[in-house]
């Protein structure tokens, strides 16, 4: 048999495909792999080049066929798509990834270690727990706005509404209604309890990573955006420039060029949806103190700030942001005020 240089692998959750090639780029192998049978397989190979789509599990594999002695490519799937000739299958897909991970231009996705898949669970099951209570108070905003019983918004006036639930003299809430809001109001409870747990896990590991704490001297970056940077992030150097890293974030200007023409658009919004919501609100607070406390210590935000809506600043500034975190992982250095500012 041929010697196999480059394998395509499609991963799933039972049944896997693999498209393998020799160094001439013909096809010595093409078959299924049930999951039990896939570390088998690939332990029978001498080490090869395998490219393997960024999706659910990919970290996983990568990681374990590293071990393996192979070389492991990840990559996003909007980067494979180009190279599926017809149609959508398992066979086709391994097809691409063999072919676009050989391709001199692609971009890779780095292997993340577990400690960041861990940091960056931590973060994606707050966020989630977040929604979730988001939805539970609205759904009593709700339920008792039927029986015309109202609250200002914000905290306060959830409570009051959670007292009017737990006063059974107050004859507006029928019971059956009182029986499910008490439910709903537990649920909330138990939803704050588990979201400031998280957040204690959250400090603590920011506490514990040399990275995390040197963002923290940004302003506008805390300790939840400098643990989902150190988390999502695991060779800044693979960008080219900070503009690559913002770009990769969503927050640059989307292009529609041509012909010599420059036309900016609003921002492209692609990348990591959490990281680019992190960074916008750093930079929203940051406006808000500086409105406060003043402007005159910041003359590029106060410039800004003068000719642009407070929203289209702050993706200026969560741009800005995104650079200077980009600087500080790619160099190793700290924070370092601007001249205005220290002076």
């Amino acid at each position: 048999m041929q010697t196999i240089t480059t394998i395509g692998f499609d991963i799933a959750k039972s049944v896997f495909q693999v498209h393998g090639v020799d160094a001439a780029g013909e096809v010595v192998i093409r078959r299924q792999l049930k999951r039990r049978y896939v570390l088998a397989f690939f332990q029978s190979l001498p080490p090869c080049l395998v490219g393997i789509e960024a999706c659910a599990s990919s970290h996983y594999w990568s990681r374990e066929l590293q071990a393996l002695g192979h070389t492991v490519r990840l990559m996003p799937p909007a980067y494979v798509k180009p190279y599926v000739k017809r149609q959508k299958n398992d066979t086709a897909d391994a097809e691409a990834i063999c072919e676009a991970v050989t391709r001199a231009t692609m971009r890779f996705v780095p292997t993340k270690t577990p400690e960041q898949q861990s940091c960056l669970m931590l973060h994606r099951t707050r966020h989630l727990f977040i929604r979730q209570q988001t939805a539970v108070i609205n759904s009593i905003r709700a339920h008792l706005a039927e029986f015309g019983i109202v609250a200002p918004v914000g905290r306060k006036g959830v409570t009051e509404l959670l007292h009017v639930v737990a006063d059974p003299s107050d004859k507006r809430v029928p019971e059956v209604t009182r029986a499910c809001l008490a439910a709903l109001g537990a649920q909330l409870l138990s939803l704050k309890e588990q979201i400031l747990e998280f957040d204690r896990m959250i400090m603590a590991w920011h506490r514990s990573n040399q990275t995390s704490k040197r963002l923290h001297y940004i302003p506008g970056v805390g300790p939840m955006l400098a643990t989902a940077l150190v988390a999502s992030v695991v060779d800044p150097r693979t960008f080219r420039s900070g503009r690559n890293f913002s770009a990769w974030i969503g927050l640059v200007p989307k292009q529609h060029s041509s012909g010599g023409k420059d036309r900016l658009g609003s921002i492209s919004k692609q990348g990591d949806r959490y990281l680019r919501s992190l960074f916008v609100a750093g930079a929203l607070a940051v406006i808000r103190y500086a409105k406060i406390h003043g402007t005159g210590h910041r003359p590029w935000l106060t410039t800004l700030l003068a000719r642009r809506p407070t929203k289209v600043a702050a993706i200026a500034l969560a741009n800005k942001i995104a650079r200077m975190a980009w600087a500080m992982m790619a160099k190793g250095e700290r924070y370092k005020q601007p001249v205005a500012l220290a002076a």
